[in-house]
């Protein structure tokens, strides 16, 4: 039967069985009891290279971060997705200014992702309203995020972004133990609150045997918009010290700057709206950084 019309909607009634609704023709894979010890790595089908975009603490900038960083590779010429793996905040469907149920694939057991500005990008804030808390249990949350991993059909990509959550819990813990992550790229601000939680993303990394592939110090320094001044509003140089303390590659620095935020609260992230800006090139710095450590450690 052709199903590719069919939604997400058709399929709510399902959700205490199958949270994102999708049927089961293929079971998306399930953690193992711990006697019976760690699940086998999956590679994602089609997916040359994953790279997780983390920081270990909210509000550092890591979502803008990402998304900026997926559109400057895809500017690079790279086949690049962007997946949203925060279940309970997503940010990318506004980031990319998409909105809109994914379709199935005409067999029905796969989410088609959309597509903005040349990348595909799956997120929780396509399946549910906009408004809508998603009130789950950790164990809801896991079947959601397996069937996010699983059960997406990419296509072909050479690059999956994963916008990973704050923090060091689940979430982190299921996509580094059931898939095959190529690298991290750890976000923090220079200040030393953030920076606390920096080392917990790295150390966490290292235990779960992900390459880092290095750091970006965000918020480094704060442009006047009107007289561009520079003031280290966030401290100076902390995550360029917490790189070279933990002998990881510094990929770039970001400055605090009005335009990268309203650009990207418009959902035209500054790599695309103004691609010759000096804060582009930032960003495009730090990609071609990433993918020359992510070439070298493979």
């Amino acid at each position: 039967m052709f199903v590719s019309k069919r939604t997400f909607s058709t399929y709510r009634a399902l959700f205490h069985e199958n949270p994102l609704g999708l049927p089961r023709h293929k079971p998306a894979p399930t953690i193992p009891r711990a006697h019976r010890g760690l699940p086998k790595k999956m590679p994602i089908a089609g997916v040359k290279n994953v790279v997780v975009v983390a920081s270990g603490k909210g509000g550092v900038g890591k979502s803008t971060t990402a998304v900026n960083i997926a559109l400057a590779a895809a500017g690079l010429k790279r086949r690049v997705g962007i997946l949203d793996a925060d279940i309970f905040g997503p940010s990318v469907p506004k980031l990319m200014n998409l909105k809109g149920e994914p379709e199935l694939t005409e067999k029905g057991d796969r989410l088609i992702p959309l597509t903005n500005y040349g990348v595909k990008c799956m997120s929780m804030g396509f399946l549910v309203d906009q408004d809508a808390p998603v009130v789950w249990r950790g164990l809801m949350v896991m079947k959601a995020l397996q069937q996010l991993l699983h059960q997406v059909d990419w296509g072909q990509l050479d690059l999956l972004v994963i916008d990973m959550p704050p923090g060091t819990g689940d979430v982190q813990l299921t996509i580094s133990q059931q898939i095959v992550v190529d690298g991290a790229v750890i976000i923090s601000t220079p200040q030393d609150i953030a920076l606390i939680d920096a080392v917990k993303g790295v150390n966490m990394f290292k235990k779960v045997n992900v390459p880092i592939l290095g750091m970006v110090q965000n918020m480094s320094l704060f442009i006047c918009p009107n007289c561009q001044h520079e003031s280290h509003i966030f401290g100076h140089d902390g995550a360029a010290r917490m790189a070279e303390e933990f002998n990881v590659p510094l990929l770039g620095q970001v400055p605090l700057h009005a335009d990268i935020c309203t650009l990207s609260d418009s959902g035209k992230p500054i790599v695309i709206s103004q691609p010759d800006s000096p804060f582009s090139n930032y960003y495009r710095s730090i990609t071609q950084n990433m993918l020359n450590r992510l070439q070298e450690i493979k």
